[in-house]
């Protein structure tokens, strides 16, 4: 009867992927993923445009699972948009798609912004940094770097249209004297005549001899396409083939194994949660990489099972610092450049300090951001509002386009919590007078089967709580082109000097 039992829950063991990794290998937002593996260590390079610090890297032993080793900049660029001046801001841009290299002992990334009008290559020999930063104008789109065996070096760019340029051996700039040149007319053609996006997102790779160029299309009334060109030569002729048509997984590239094995990486837009990657095995059939099992994206992979991606990628915090410890682990980022002498992290507590007036959240310096994570998550905070002053508004966020926010605002000498959301339409939907100088707030969040609901809490002693205003809708929207993320948040209205102090803000899920 044993040995029966035993057998039985292998099997069911095998059919659910116990002990298997699974998909989506990463479940919160890390788009426009560029890999590569050096010995048996892959590093991938992804996107978080409009934060600060911007550009992670990230390392792995399995491909499964993840852990941020450093940033490229810590500020990508000083101007009204990204320092959140003069009612600028750069919200959906920033830096975008980036490809991760590996060359000569270095490890270099590149990328581009609207918000600069610049492509920015970086550079380091150890992948945890410093990074050092070179840019050349204009912004090339969706910009993949390749280095040949010929030691020239190339850049693929663009959207429908790719085009190709050489750049000089030291990726200041392109080559002189050698024209770019239209790489591939029309690289959509492969999805068909009718189509919403052009082909972007150009990753490309050498494997045996050809050159394999992946890109992400979408033709109407479909979803989101991977394609495939394969040449034997890197200025053509090319041919295009459909390379992936499942659950609109798409846009990424190639990765192999040490043990030989062969992997597409990409991503998902999957609702509020952002963009989240997976893993499609790869066969390779006359000089074909083949995507897919039966063309299907499976949601089992034969690699090492999933762990969590608390704490590697998200994180609670104490705000208890040793002395040679850095003030903000990686897994914070600010939303646009911060003002560096307006917070502190000291005694065991996060200090936001305010120092101008702002009549909008979005707009509002400061406020201290990580991810959400799926399929579901709560991040919740301890705040101590005796140092505000009058219209100072304090909290915990869920930031997007349509943020909500559950807070403590300073008004007619009093202090009232507060629970809002831009989805609402309405300027509060709570609001509770609060006399006490300590309070609790959390937000969970519900991503599955993209159903995409937060509910906003409030405590007065840490364990009794109550909810607050109404479920609020979670959806992705373009305008900020980010997944939602929890954040820590104080600004003035009336008058600056006063603080916010956060004893911790916890994360779980």
């Amino acid at each position: 009867m044993k040995r029966l039992l035993n057998i039985c829950l292998y099997l069911i063991a095998g059919q659910l992927g116990f002990g298997q990794a699974h998909n989506p290998i990463i479940h919160a937002d890390v788009p426009d993923m560029s890999m590569i593996r050096v010995g048996d260590t892959y590093y991938m390079s992804s996107t978080t445009m409009h934060m600060s610090p911007g550009l992670p890297i990230m390392s792995s032993k399995d491909l499964v699972n993840w852990k941020i080793e450093s940033y490229c900049y810590d500020r990508l660029v000083e101007n009204d948009a990204m320092n959140l001046e003069n009612g600028q801001s750069t919200y959906g841009r920033g830096s975008w798609a980036s490809c991760i290299r590996y060359h000569n002992g270095e490890f270099i990334i590149n990328t581009f912004a609207a918000t600069s009008g610049k492509t920015h290559i970086f550079r380091s020999k150890d992948i945890k940094g410093p990074w050092t930063g070179q840019t050349f104008a204009p912004a090339y789109h969706d910009q993949t770097i390749f280095f040949d065996d010929d030691g020239k070096v190339y850049m693929i760019y663009g959207a429908g249209k790719l085009k190709i340029l050489e750049l000089k051996p030291d990726l200041s700039g392109p080559m002189p004297g050698v024209e770019e040149k239209v790489l591939i007319e029309n690289a959509s053609a492969p999805a068909g005549d009718n189509i919403m996006l052009g082909a972007e997102g150009s990753q490309l790779f050498k494997v045996n001899g050809k050159y394999y160029l992946f890109n992400i299309t979408w033709p109407r009334g479909v979803m989101r396409t991977v394609v495939i060109h394969r040449a034997d030569n890197i200025n053509g002729p090319w041919e295009g083939r459909l390379g992936l048509q499942d659950l609109g997984v798409a846009q990424g590239g190639l990765i192999d194994t040490p043990d030989g094995r062969w992997f597409a990486y990409l991503f998902r837009d999957n609702g509020g949660v952002g963009r989240i990657p997976y893993l499609v095995p790869v066969k390779w059939e006359n000089d074909w990489p083949v995507l897919g099992e039966n063309g299907k994206v499976p949601m089992s992979l034969d690699l090492p099972a999933n762990k969590s991606l608390i704490p590697e990628l998200v994180n609670s915090d104490e705000f208890n610092r040793k002395k040679n410890e850095a003030k903000l682990p990686l897994q914070w980022q600010w939303n646009h450049n911060p003002d560096n002498s307006l917070w502190s992290v000291q005694k065991g507590y996060l200090r936001l300090k305010t120092g101008r007036i702002d009549t909008s959240f979005v707009l509002a310096k400061n406020t201290l951001t990580q991810r959400t994570i799926g399929p579901e998550s709560t991040g919740s905070t301890k705040l101590k509002v005796k140092g505000m002053k009058e219209g100072d508004f304090a909290g915990l966020c869920l930031l997007q386009k349509n943020y909500g926010l559950v807070g403590v605002k300073a008004e007619n000498g009093q202090k009232y919590i507060v629970m809002s959301s831009l989805a609402s339409g309405k300027a509060e939907e709570a609001r509770i007078l609060l006399k006490k100088n300590t309070v609790y707030f959390k937000a969970y969040c519900d991503f599955k089967d993209r159903k995409d609901v937060a509910q906003f809490y409030y405590s007065l002693d840490g364990e009794n709580w109550e909810s607050i205003g109404a479920p609020m809708k979670m959806p992705y929207t373009l305008p900020h082109f980010m997944g939602y993320r929890f954040g820590l948040f104080n600004y003035a209205t009336e008058q600056t000097g006063g603080y916010a102090d956060f004893d911790w803000f916890r994360i779980f899920n």
